[in-house]
């Protein structure tokens, strides 16, 4: 679970008997120091400044209040359910950079969707790296699911085309994709990507129904940066967040809603198969302020 992600803030304003400009600069400093980009930390300051004259606070404690009020509102917008294809197989594109979490989450959503009753199958198309072929491989043993890859070299695309015919003629309904994830300033990377993509909607008459980007919560600014990379080249229709229990910050969630306007689909909480959550706002923000 995440357990006071802002907990500087509370520091802030401990033992603190009035609201004044240094009180305020030090909240924004410390949204900042939890990867709250410093022009969202600005304007989220300055907000809860109007708010708390309108309301005539004058109490440093009651701003916890506040903010967690303002985060709920930030990321309510940001709520969304998992996408469902108009035809089998449903298709998960999953995306992300190397170590951050992909992957594992690719594994995590599997095994939701199977204990629901679901017939998921999970295509290795991170040909690049054996070893992401072979952590795929175990991962399918332990969630019990079928998985489709070819040998460490092959065509990215061709693993993609050769899973979504099996798929069909094994009556799945679930097809999730792994993708490599060298970093995305690598332009062959994004080239690749897209020609998945582009196999993707040929064989199915639709793009994927997701295209998910995992964001490692402890990457900071930078993840904006991943991000926008990946959605310039394909559109992402939303983001999990990983690795939130590793982070005493996690206000990247509210800087990427704030620069992409991407909802957040889940939330990666630890590492065995259960840990993962549908995103909700109220609680990421109660657990926020905890």
């Amino acid at each position: 679970m995440l357990r006071g992600l802002f907990r500087n803030l509370g520091a802030v304003l401990r033992g603190r008997a009035i609201i004044d400009d240094d009180l305020l600069e030090e909240l924004e400093a410390a949204l900042i120091q939890a990867d709250v980009s410093a022009a969202l930390a600005a304007q989220m300051v300055e907000e809860i400044r109007e708010q708390a004259e309108t309301e005539h606070i004058s109490e440093p404690h009651q701003l916890i209040g506040l903010l967690r009020d303002q985060v709920q509102r930030m990321l309510a917008p940001y709520e969304a359910p998992l996408n469902s294809g108009a035809d089998s197989p449903t298709t998960f594109l999953v995306l992300g950079v190397n170590g951050g979490g992909k992957t594992t989450t690719v594994a995590k959503v599997a095994h939701w969707y199977q204990a629901a009753g679901n017939k998921v199958m999970m295509v290795a198309a991170d040909t690049f790296r054996a070893a992401a072929i072979e952590q795929l491989e175990i991962w399918a043993q332990r969630v019990g699911c079928d998985m489709v890859r070819q040998q460490p070299g092959s065509d990215p695309a061709a693993v993609v085309y050769d899973a979504l015919k099996a798929a069909r003629a094994r009556g799945h309904n679930l097809v999730i994709i792994d993708t490599a994830g060298r970093l995305p300033t690598k332009r062959n990377l994004m080239e690749e990507l897209a020609k998945i993509g582009r196999v993707i909607e040929r064989e199915l008459g639709r793009r994927a129904d997701e295209r998910l980007l995992v964001i490692d919560a402890t990457t900071g600014q930078n993840a904006i940066n991943q991000a926008r990379q990946f959605h310039d080249t394909l559109d992402l229709t939303g983001l999990i967040i990983a690795k939130l229990d590793g982070t005493a910050k996690g206000g990247i969630v509210l800087s990427i809603t704030d620069e992409l306007e991407l909802p957040i689909k889940l939330v990666g909480i630890g590492e065995s198969l259960d840990a993962l959550q549908i995103f909700s706002a109220q609680q990421f923000a109660d657990q926020m302020f905890e």
